[in-house]
């Protein structure tokens, strides 16, 4: 069976994302499941290996014509856009953040050719995207402008726990006026056509309560009552295979175990409290409702320690296993 072939922009240089590939690329797992094509610089890369004592041999690849993809290599397109006498890690700079856009649109570039089967991204600095003059804030931002698609759905997957988002970067304050029947509806449809397209057909997805045991009916909350519940009926009236509003404090745990394909979870922390205690390096970011497929660690840059060699690379492996894990249903 042909592995599929996975790109991996480098992130930011001044972060850890050049340490933790090249110590995922030199791992077994990695070497075991997919072909890898880093988009980088090889000036910073090559320092990346000193630092972490690894050891690979760089196989340069052409932007245009990637050419021989090898095995226990780093195959790499060097971008050449990193000054190694002005660069200093932990720093925000400005070359680095244009450096790591043009890491991901050439990422993108190759998979919307159909030359790379996924993308597994690493991490990038918000401050240095916008002082080189970038005009997006992070990833999905600049995925779903470069894809042309206007509203990317965010899906984490932790040890075959799957959490969706029905709203991500507000206020508390601000996402209670989002729990509407609508919004909700909605959101579960568009869930759950992205597991189909990851090839996950069978099961139920659970939807999150919001109070405190599901508002017992009214006594915490109205949102169950007048909002979440009437969302869940319409939702098994249309044939979507979905029960709730579940207690925040049991849902999770029950997914965990298999008693649900997934969690829709109502707002940012909820979700994110739950995977990241069930395992905070495992928990990989999928990027779904593109035209391509894009897993991400999720965690940042951490420039209190890039170039130390103390940067775990198991998020990293982790993310490449499931760009590979889900690649094939992908491209049916």
């Amino acid at each position: 069976m042909n592995k599929p072939i996975i790109a991996i922009p480098m992130g930011d240089p001044a972060g850890i994302g050049p340490e933790i590939v090249v110590k995922a690329l030199a791992s077994e797992p990695v070497k075991s499941f997919a072909h890898c094509i880093v988009i980088g610089d090889k000036g910073v890369l090559e320092k990346a290996m000193d630092i972490t004592g690894t050891d690979l041999k760089v196989n340069l690849l052409e932007q245009e014509n990637t050419g021989e993809i090898r095995d226990e290599v780093l195959n790499l397109i060097d971008l050449h856009n990193i000054n190694m006498v002005n660069f200093r890690y932990g720093q925000v700079q400005a070359d680095c953040g244009r450096a790591a856009y043009s890491y991901i649109e050439k990422s993108i570039q190759l998979a919307m050719e159909g030359r790379v089967d996924a993308i597994a991204t690493t991490p990038i600095n918000k401050e240095a995207l916008h002082a080189a003059g970038v005009p997006f804030i992070g990833h999905t931002e600049i995925f779903g402008a470069l894809t042309h698609t206007p509203d990317p759905l965010t899906m984490f997957e932790t040890n075959g726990l799957r959490v969706f988002f029905l709203t991500r970067h507000l206020s508390l304050r601000d996402m209670l006026d989002s729990i509407q029947k609508d919004a909700i509806v909605s959101c579960a449809r568009k869930c759950i056509a992205a597991l189909k397209r990851l090839g996950v057909h069978d099961g139920t997805m659970a939807i999150a309560g919001l109070n405190p045991h599901c508002g017992e009916h009214g006594l915490f909350g109205w949102e169950e009552v007048n909002e979440i519940a009437p969302a869940v009926l319409q939702l098994q009236k249309e044939g979507y295979a979905v029960e709730g509003p579940i207690g925040a404090d049991s849902v999770f745990h029950q997914a965990a175990i298999g008693r649900y394909n997934s969690v829709l979870s109502l707002y940012h922390d909820q979700g994110h409290i739950a995977t990241k205690t069930l395992d905070f390096e495992r928990t990989i970011s999928i990027t779904n409702g593109m035209p391509i497929l894009r897993t991400s660690v999720d965690h940042g840059t951490a420039f209190d320690i890039a170039g130390t060699n103390r940067a775990s690379e198991v998020s990293m492996v982790e993310a490449v296993r499931l760009a590979a894990k889900y690649a094939p249903f992908f491209h049916r």
